[in-house]
């Protein structure tokens, strides 16, 4: 067996580290110049978007021998509507960055991997064919897996971000759910430190959100962070992506080639955040090369997770500033913080059955 990652990111090193601890070598194959070569940028594993799985860190560790480690755990989360606030406490995830950094995921999981990593690639997956009994196709780039198979397109999204230094509690995150400035989506403040954060702006590119510049979107969402947080944040860093597919593949697998992470279909609708589910796609593709598990049969809790966040998404762009308040409102109750928090509760399995009506998509 001779296997081609194509992609150092997180499902193929995820996979690459898999691959090697049951004795098969892969060659990795990645296009940029080094690993996390893409902007800096904070993420979150939060275990109420990934249950039952309720510490990711432990479970990828105990159960799956790899090892990376958070910036900081999250102990609030603040949420805010046009006119309502609410704050959910207790341990509600944990903090990392991605991109170019030391501390990002990537290096964290490069460090792991002993096989040769091909930088600045300039192969193609039908150049790798020729040469590799198996592919797994780890590019991060869903429009390359559309070119090979049927993959179904649910949206895409605008996202502006930047990098900026101020007073930050490295455990307190942010978000703001207002149609003003985040029409259908929605904003985060992630703390890197307590002098540095992330803050991000992201909205779907449906047809009559067209009509909205982008520039202005952002300099009111910046002016609401900053009076939110009573300060005056200094950019020292910006990203702008233009859209971004959010989608899932029609085939996890095709002959032995592996679609994994973004190009499987890894990230959630929801919020966007989709490391998890990335990472676990390298392994299980891994595990199928071994004769461990079946691909298709492992990657089914991801594609119903999938189902259950694009079915919250739905509901919640149907939602004017007048119904965020109001779910705002429901947020800030002991009872939801609970529901939230309570690790026994898979919170986007309850959600999906509550918002049936919304799940206008097809069984994939």
């Amino acid at each position: 067996m001779n296997v081609a990652i194509m992609g150092a990111g997180l499902s193929g090193l995820a996979c690459a580290i898999t691959l090697e601890k049951m004795g098969v070598t892969p060659t990795i194959f990645e296009k940029r110049s080094q690993v996390g070569d893409r902007f800096v940028n904070g993420e979150a594993f939060l275990p109420a978007l990934n249950r039952p799985i309720a510490d990711c860190y432990a479970y990828l560790s105990e159960k799956h021998n790899i090892y990376i480690q958070p910036l900081s755990n999250i102990r609030r989360i603040t949420v805010s509507s046009e006119n309502a606030q609410a704050t959910l406490h207790g341990q509600l995830g944990f903090l990392n960055v991605r991109g170019r950094d030391r501390d990002s995921l990537e290096f964290q999981l490069s460090k792991q991997v002993k096989s040769e990593i091909i930088f600045n690639s300039q192969y193609t997956y039908e150049n790798l064919l020729q040469n590799f009994t198996h592919i797994v196709l780890a590019t991060g780039d869903a429009a390359y897996t559309a070119k090979i198979q049927d993959f179904r397109q649910d949206l895409t999204v605008t996202l502006k971000g930047a990098t900026v230094e101020g007073s930050f509690d490295k455990h307190h995150v942010g978000v703001w759910l207002n149609n003003n400035f985040a029409p259908q989506g929605y904003g985060y403040l992630l703390p890197f430190s307590e002098k540095e954060a992330t803050i991000t702006l992201g909205y779907p590119d449906y047809p009559h959100n067209q009509k909205f510049d982008l520039k202005s979107l952002w300099e009111k969402y910046y002016q609401r962070v900053c009076r939110d947080l009573q300060q005056d944040l200094r950019v020292t860093d910006n990203f702008e992506v233009t859209r971004y597919i959010i989608g899932i593949c029609s085939s996890p697998r095709l002959g032995n080639t592996f679609f994994t992470g973004n190009c499987f279909g890894a990230i959630m609708p929801a919020y966007g955040f989709g490391q998890l589910p990335a990472i676990l796609t390298g392994i299980y593709a891994a595990k199928d090369l071994c004769g461990l598990g079946n691909y298709r049969e492992l990657i089914k809790p991801l594609k119903q997770s999938y189902k259950y966040s694009l079915a919250l998404r739905r509901a919640v762009e149907k939602l004017d500033n007048n119904k965020l308040d109001r779910l705002v409102r429901l947020i800030d109750t002991e009872l939801a913080n609970n529901l939230i928090t309570n690790p026994y509760i898979n919170l986007m399995k309850l959600l999906g059955f509550a918002l049936r009506p919304y799940q206008i998509m097809k069984e994939v």
